[in-house]
């Protein structure tokens, strides 16, 4: 036994009982395919985001746009409301003879023509 004492060197105590130590790894939050999937995951959302910005301006253009032509149309309207009124005060029967006085129009019984219905 004296033999194999001299051929092993003496190691502390405190080297023996700890267990050999091991490499630390980086521990990792994420692995790089997640890390990718969350990239295209944020650049659809921005995306999409983007998409319903632009669609919802265009939405409020095309109304504008509607009411606009609305407007216009309840112009036009009053304007023929207005015109439709004055014709019905123009031909009256009064407003015609005096107008056609004026004209130099007389009322003649020899250009009158009686035209019997067949």
């Amino acid at each position: 036994m004296s033999n194999l004492a001299k051929t092993q060197p003496l190691m502390p105590e405190a080297e023996r009982l700890s267990p050999p130590k091991k490499q630390k790894l980086k521990k990792r939050w994420f692995t790089p395919g997640e890390k990718i999937l969350f990239l295209v995951f944020s650049f659809m959302i921005c995306f999409m985001g983007a998409k319903i910005v632009s669609t919802e301006a265009a939405i409020y253009e095309t109304n504008k746009q509607i009411q606009d032509v609305e407007v216009q149309i309840k112009d036009q309207e009053k304007i023929n409301h207005d015109l439709k009124v004055q014709i019905s005060e123009e031909s009256t029967y009064e407003k015609i003879w005096k107008r056609a006085k004026e004209l130099g129009l007389n009322l003649s019984e020899q250009n009158v023509k009686v035209v019997q219905p067949q």
